[in-house]
């Protein structure tokens, strides 16, 4: 096999499982973005996740989805500003997570781990479409225009359902 430089972020550009949704933007309490995006994917409110995740464990979060028919499905990514991978996201136009971290300071994502484990600040918030989902304030925003574009990749998941067979 030759050395490619790129991997699709979903290979099967035909499945489309939340495209008719309606999905509303809510507004997350400090330190609760997590339980918040869970939250507008299911039409719950963010307590129902609260104490049942762990925000560091997006297997927890999966797992959180199930009972509302949903799990989530890696994506291959690697650092990257999330602005790479918003064209192809958006061309899938169906459901995604993403995660990234907050950083005005590129070199900080790369550091080493404070003492106390700590790496730097995340956020996640839910591509449905060409719209961004946010729940830092509640608000929907055009997927290319979003602030998010800028900030370095953590994780990227596609929204499926529970009977699918790609997963975390």
């Amino acid at each position: 096999m030759t050395y490619d430089k790129s991997c699709p972020l979903w290979p099967h550009g035909e499945e489309h499982f939340y495209r008719d949704r309606r999905f509303q933007p809510a507004a997350q309490r400090p330190k609760q973005c997590v339980a918040t995006a869970l939250a507008i994917l299911t039409e719950q409110p963010p307590e129902t996740f609260v104490g049942r995740i762990n925000t560091q464990h997006p297997v927890s979060w999966s797992d959180a989805l199930r009972p509302w028919g949903m799990k989530l499905a890696y994506c291959p990514s690697d650092i990257r500003s999330l602005k790479y991978y918003m064209d192809e996201r958006v061309a899938i136009d169906d459901l995604f997570d993403l995660c990234y971290y907050i950083s005005e300071n590129p070199e900080e994502i790369l550091a080493d781990p404070r003492d106390d484990g700590w790496i730097r600040g995340s956020h996640i918030v839910i591509l449905h479409r060409e719209l961004i989902l946010d729940p830092s304030g509640g608000t929907q925003t055009q997927a290319f225009e979003h602030g998010c574009n800028d900030q370095h990749t953590k994780r990227i998941f596609r929204v499926v359902p529970v009977e699918h067979r790609r997963r975390i």
